[in-house]
């Protein structure tokens, strides 16, 4: 299973988040170039609905692909007074032929973007990954080159961390205390609660800049 929040960013603040985040993790950020496919299982499948993403790393010199399949929400009171999200996730590494192999198994392709952007990892109490990111779009069926912005000056942001049912009460307290630094610039919340960009961010980003600007 995984931890996660989201948030959002205006882009003209990305780099004095990058200066905070290299500050607080202490090590180099890696580029970032995944092109997502989003499949969904059709009705012959079974009785509910499956959905899976097969990630494309662009950034390798050679392509690789992952396969991700998330489940729901963990519920119950004690999940709904955390303000982070805990699922199951299993992750697996695939070959080029994996979309391929998902059509034949009855997958069609419901939607697909490319996400550019940087990632940090670093361990902090846990094994944290802390993705900002700009959701691009395909306008022809592939095309990467020609992917444009969905939403133009506004990046995403996301922290997560791997978990297990025994040590995600640790783990979430972990990612809680880590997005407590990044306040300032972003709220984070869970995955489909939108919060909008902080008030603070501006003034926020400037005393970063003055700060660290030259210390990149």
């Amino acid at each position: 299973m995984e931890c996660v929040v989201q948030g959002i960013i205006e882009t003209q603040h990305v780099e004095a988040l990058e200066i905070l985040l290299q500050g607080l993790c202490g090590v180099l950020k890696q580029s970032l170039r995944i092109h997502e496919l989003c499949l969904k299982s059709v009705p012959n499948l079974g009785l509910v609905a499956s959905e899976i993403r097969l990630l494309c790393d662009l950034e390798q010199p050679e392509p690789t692909w992952t396969v991700r399949h998330v489940g729901g929400p963990m519920r119950g009171a004690g999940a709904e007074q955390i303000s982070v999200l805990v699922r199951p996730m299993l992750e697996s590494k695939v070959n080029k032929n994996a979309l391929r192999l998902f059509n034949g198994l009855g997958y069609k392709l419901d939607h697909e973007q490319l996400r550019v952007g940087f990632a940090f990892h670093f361990q902090r109490g846990a094994q944290i990954t802390v993705t900002v990111s700009s959701i691009n779009k395909m306008l022809k069926l592939h095309a990467t080159d020609e992917a444009v912005p969905v939403t133009p000056g506004i990046q995403l942001v996301e922290v997560t961390a791997p978990a297990s049912s025994e040590n995600y009460t640790e783990v979430v307290a972990s990612v809680s205390s880590f997005c407590e630094y990044l306040a300032p610039l972003l709220h984070l919340s869970k995955p489909g609660v939108s919060t909008g960009v902080v008030p603070t961010a501006a003034a926020a980003a400037a005393s970063l800049m003055s700060d660290g600007g030259g210390t990149k």
